[in-house]
């Protein structure tokens, strides 16, 4: 959850229109976010500021002309308060937008030396096999057994394929669906000419 998510959902708490569900999953999120918690401090701070205040302004013996406890210091403090709260939240986000960007960087990074590993490796076996062919042929030993057992699997593996996709219309029928849209594609793809 983000927090400013987070916020709104707070905002529908203290009005009583929040979802069970979304309660839940509030509570989950101020138990792991310090700045929200921070936020949810400040609003009953500012709640009860402004509690007390109507409270001595409903009440029928109190004079109309009675000075307010709070002052205009205390709410431009509580706003300024409110701004600092809201830039942390939007720094936070930043450096998540950062993070985020530097993982992807290294993300890529890290898969195409992946890629690049992986395709060397039969480059690395020819070059191998036309240097050295005794050491070749020892490791292509090694291995033979694993080599006659793919091979017995595979044509294991063909035969049953063979029985599943023999005249079967499903197939037949999706393969030309496929090939009628791939048409359609060509079709829409095409430039269009001019008159």
């Amino acid at each position: 959850m983000r927090c400013r998510d987070a916020k709104e959902w707070l905002s529908a708490q203290r009005d009583g229109e929040i979802e069970p569900s979304h309660a839940k999953a509030l509570q989950e999120h101020l138990t792991r976010c310090a700045s929200c918690r921070a936020f949810v401090q400040e609003q009953r701070r500012i709640d009860s500021m402004l509690g007390s205040l109507s409270t001595r302004v409903n009440k029928p013996e109190t004079p109309l002309v009675r000075p307010a406890s709070i002052s205009t210091d205390q709410i431009m403090r509580a706003v300024q308060q409110q701004k600092q709260i809201t830039n942390q939240l939007e720094d936070l986000r930043q450096q998540q937008q950062s993070r985020i960007a530097q993982l992807r960087t290294a993300g890529a990074v890290s898969a195409a030396v992946g890629l690049l590993t992986l395709s060397s490796i039969p480059l690395l076996f020819l070059v191998m096999t036309i240097i050295q062919t005794d050491l070749t042929l020892k490791t292509l030993s090694l291995f033979n057994g694993v080599i006659d057992e793919g091979i017995v699997l595979g044509e294991y593996i063909q035969t049953g394929l063979t029985l599943v996709t023999r005249d079967n219309l499903l197939l037949s029928g999706l393969a030309f669906a496929v090939v009628v849209m791939m048409g359609m594609w060509l079709r829409l793809m095409r430039s269009p000419q001019e008159a």
